[in-house]
């Protein structure tokens, strides 16, 4: 499913400084980013840009509350702490992180289906959904407020490049993203469970 073209139309600068590029601008400069910076059949930058995002926020949240980008401890085996979190690290990045990327992306063509007689390719809805995860760095920041902003605003990321991709209206980008968005920055990056701590906080002081 994954394709990586030679000399794409449009497409992203490839390498270390080309991932980190493509971090500031969509930050930034959104919507002439996903305008500019989409290339059709041309998948694999926007993949390996969001799992560059999810292992960094995986390599903060170790290094900060060693635990995962959502919360949940590492797992032990054998009292082998370090090749505990090198062995769970290696399947989120290199299995969970692309299903969830493409599982999101086929459920958004199909809510798309109906609505969007000129929507773009499926490849095109991944790196959308790739490069939305920009500021979910972030999240590996064990502070309530910061994740949930971080989520926040790459589940915004998403509805405006849905738009923009799929020459929808962005209220109806909006509605038609929410819940691939919820299930990726909601539950997958854990914007919800930070919301939650934040209600309780408020409700306890």
């Amino acid at each position: 499913m994954t394709q990586w073209v030679e000399n794409p139309t449009g497409g992203r600068e490839r390498g270390p400084r080309g991932i980190a590029r493509a971090w500031v601008e969509v930050l930034v400069r959104p919507r002439r980013f996903y305008r500019a910076g989409i290339a059709p059949g041309d998948q694999a930058p926007g993949l390996v840009f969001a799992v560059c995002v999810v292992s960094v926020a995986s390599l903060l949240r170790v290094a900060l509350a060693g635990e995962t980008v959502v919360g949940t401890p590492y797992p032990t085996f054998g009292e082998q702490r370090a090749l505990s979190i090198a062995l769970v690290f290696s399947v989120i990045v290199a299995l969970v992180a692309p299903l969830v990327l493409h599982l999101t992306a086929a459920l958004q063509t199909l809510l798309l289906v109906p609505f969007a007689p000129d929507r773009a390719g499926v490849s095109e809805t991944v790196q959308v959904i790739g490069y939305a995860t920009a500021p979910c760095v972030f999240v590996g920041v064990p502070i309530p407020v910061v994740q949930a902003l971080a989520t926040g605003y790459g589940a915004a990321l998403f509805g405006l490049g849905i738009g923009e991709v799929h020459a929808v209206s962005l209220p109806r980008a909006l509605v038609l993203a929410a819940l691939p968005a919820a299930a990726v920055f909601g539950i997958g990056f854990g914007g919800f469970e930070a919301v939650e701590t934040l209600l309780h906080g408020a409700a306890g002081g």
